[in-house]
């Protein structure tokens, strides 16, 4: 019976290199001298800081392009809310979302069985969602479905099994 699994995983190592090209192009960019900006990558997280909120935007601008240029999914960052840092910087961090949690595996259930594909079964298995059928195209169906879906989720879908 064929089957896959989907999962929510980040590239670490993607992120690394977004973080630290993001940070030479900052050093080097005209705009940005003399503001002492900075984006540092940590254990779960992304800290951003800046002279002020503009300027953080437009680095918030430059780590995005970074990231989509090395194909990490805008979805797997959580935005906090702009702080004020000592001497007027701001200062913001982006939480980084790997893992599927029972509320988001209880809705991705729900939207495979409202699909109403015949023979689509998908299961719960710790932090991923095994999805079986009885037959591929069915399988490739749910695939594009959860696609175009509007999940606030980075989704991968592995081990395609016929």
């Amino acid at each position: 019976m064929p089957s896959f699994d989907i999962v929510s995983e980040i590239n670490l190592q993607e992120i690394r290199n977004a973080v630290d090209q993001a940070d030479r192009e900052i050093r080097n960019r005209f705009d940005f001298k003399g503001t002492e900006s900075s984006v540092e990558l940590g254990d779960d997280f992304i800290k951003l800081e800046s002279s002020s909120e503009d300027r953080l935007a437009a680095l918030v601008i430059v780590l995005e392009e970074k990231l989509v240029r090395r194909k990490v999914s805008l979805k797997s960052l959580d935005w906090g809310s702009i702080e004020e840092a000592s001497g007027g910087r701001a200062r913001q961090t982006a939480g980084l979302k790997a893992g599927i949690n029972t509320d988001n595996a209880r809705v991705l259930n729900k939207m495979i069985k409202d699909m109403g594909l015949k023979g689509v079964q998908s299961q719960t298995q710790g932090d991923q969602l095994r999805v079986t059928g009885k037959k591929r195209d069915v399988l490739q169906e749910v695939i594009s479905a959860l696609k175009e879906s509007d999940i606030d989720l980075p989704l991968n879908f592995v081990n395609f099994r016929d």
